[in-house]
């Protein structure tokens, strides 16, 4: 039984050091330090030694020593580490829920009911996936030879993973990578390695080879771009904002090697005129709000055909002032902080600068009292903004939603497709075809119908355009982390080959 007084006691529970290189806690050697801060009380909970380019070296060493071994196992032995490590995972849920809470101020329902449920089944999918991932099927294309596709693991990778869901976001990136059987080394957010901390080492106890799962934690422009150049990382995987995405596809180019981006995201959350108001309102709330907004795929835009858009205003609204903002480890708590008073200030900005041009319906300020320690800020809900406004159309990472009206359904399309961005978008509609008709023209990574955003295991999650490429979870992650290799057997046992020709000799 969980005892509401318990904290994740970081500093002890990570004494040894932030850094996980070949299957054990280590200090970093950068000769500075970092603080995790509580963002629900601005608490220092724990303090560590950043990585160098030299830990960074050390990491990519020891993938690269145990890439062999490890690529050389069968599909079923590293199925059945999975397995082992899911179970680990499941035995150690509570901690991983206390510890993200502590260091992302999420709420403990969302840790345990959310991030850490869907990181074991995350776990538990690859497990099953590592024995099924297979080439084509062995065939005559030629006629004259027999052609098979290999897949192979591509190497060492090098993945960088934020700070909004760090446990998830760890399992994203080691799961597909060691399941097709590369070796990793991760840099997670120096805000947030608790969690990637607890999730390497689990690997460790369940039985995963030293060296196979590496954790740096570091600085982006030092310890994250030495990793994304370093000349023995085969592939990056980077999943944050669009404008360090940018940064990291530049240095990843200048080495030539794979590259993986998610990206920002600006979700519409589109609703037709014979849509569900009530389902919509509460799904509008839910996917703008969850993860205290700071989710690429929030619902951040909505667009509401004329006939519902007061009624969906005032719903909304009401149904955001009833939000219970507070304290992450209090039970009854609905939403936590931001991730920092800096994340905080910045969202803040957003709102300020719209009341110059828009309607803050309801929210729009940072709760004073208990919650002024920390960086809470209110769900806001701003109406009466322009499509072209800032507000509509930059990324924001908090609990803000806008809502626009709009007339005709090539109208709401079009301006659900206005944007950089296509991560994720939903549809609000009773009518199949008009359903369909958005899931079609809607440019984005995943569309939801009457939801906003259930995400499972078997399905992938990319996005377009702004928001990057390649896929995240499923069996299509697959493609990002092997490499194809075709084949070619000759069935003649011909010296001559007729084609031969067009290089020496004459056809008789």
């Amino acid at each position: 039984m969980h005892n509401p007084g318990h904290r994740f006691q970081a500093q002890d529970r990570l004494a040894d050091g932030a850094q996980y290189i070949g299957g054990r806690l280590t200090k970093g050697t950068s000769g500075r330090t970092h603080a995790v801060v509580n963002p629900a009380t601005g608490e220092e909970v724990y303090t560590y030694e950043l990585a160098s380019t030299a830990d960074v070296d050390a990491a990519v060493a020891a993938a690269r020593a145990a890439f062999p071994g490890w690529a050389a196992t069968t599909p079923g032995e590293r199925s059945d580490a999975l397995h082992r490590f899911a179970a680990v995972l499941a035995e150690r849920a509570e901690e991983f829920a206390q510890a993200e809470s502590l260091q992302c101020g999420k709420p403990l329902k969302l840790t345990r009911e959310f991030d850490v449920p869907g990181t074991i089944d995350n776990t538990a999918f690859f497990a099953g996936a590592a024995r099924h991932l297979q080439g084509q099927s062995a065939g005559e294309y030629s006629g004259d030879h027999t052609s098979y596709v290999r897949r192979e693991p591509i190497g060492v990778v090098g993945s960088i993973a934020p700070w909004n869901y760090p446990l998830q976001m760890a399992a994203w990136k080691i799961l597909p990578a060691v399941a097709a059987g590369n070796t990793i080394v991760l840099k997670p957010a120096e805000l947030t390695p608790l969690t990637s901390l607890l999730f390497a080492e689990a690997a460790t106890h369940a039985g995963i080879p030293d060296g196979v799962i590496n954790v740096v934690t570091g600085l982006g422009r030092e310890a994250g771009e030495h990793l994304v150049g370093h000349p023995d990382v085969a592939m990056t995987s980077f999943t944050g904002s669009t404008a360090v995405g940018k940064r990291v596809a530049e240095i990843a180019t200048s080495t030539v090697k794979r590259l993986h981006l998610e990206l920002g995201g600006k979700a519409p959350f589109l609703v037709f005129d014979d849509a569900d108001l009530e389902a919509a309102v509460q799904g509008a709330v839910a996917g703008s709000l969850i993860n205290t907004g700071q989710d690429c795929t929030a619902a951040t835009r909505a667009y509401v055909q004329r006939p519902l858009y007061d009624a969906f205003v005032e719903r909304t609204a009401a149904l955001m002032a009833g939000v219970r903002v507070g304290d992450p480890f209090a039970a009854g708590t609905d939403l936590g902080p931001l991730i920092s008073h800096a994340q905080r200030d910045r969202v803040a900005g957003f709102v300020d600068r719209a009341r110059g041009y828009a309607r803050v319906v309801t929210g729009g300020e940072a709760p004073q009292g208990d919650l002024k320690s920390g960086a809470f800020y209110a769900p806001t809900l701003v109406a009466d903004a322009a499509q072209d406004s800032e507000i509509v159309q930059a990324e924001i990472f908090g609990p803000v939603l806008v809502v626009l009206p709009f007339d005709t359904d090539d109208e709401g399309i079009a301006l659900a497709n206005d944007t950089p961005y296509g991560l994720a978008a939903s549809a609000w509609s009773r009518d199949v075809y008009r359903a369909n008709r958005a899931t079609r023209e809607i440019k984005a990574g995943c569309v939801w119908v009457n939801d906003h955003i259930p995400i499972i295991s078997e399905m992938p999650h990319g996005g377009y355009k702004a928001s990057g490429f390649g896929k995240d979870m499923s069996a299509y992650s697959f493609e990002e982390y092997t490499q194809v290799k075709h084949v070619m057997f000759d069935n003649t046992a011909v010296a001559e080959k007729d084609w031969h020709r067009t290089v020496f000799g004459d056809r008789p």
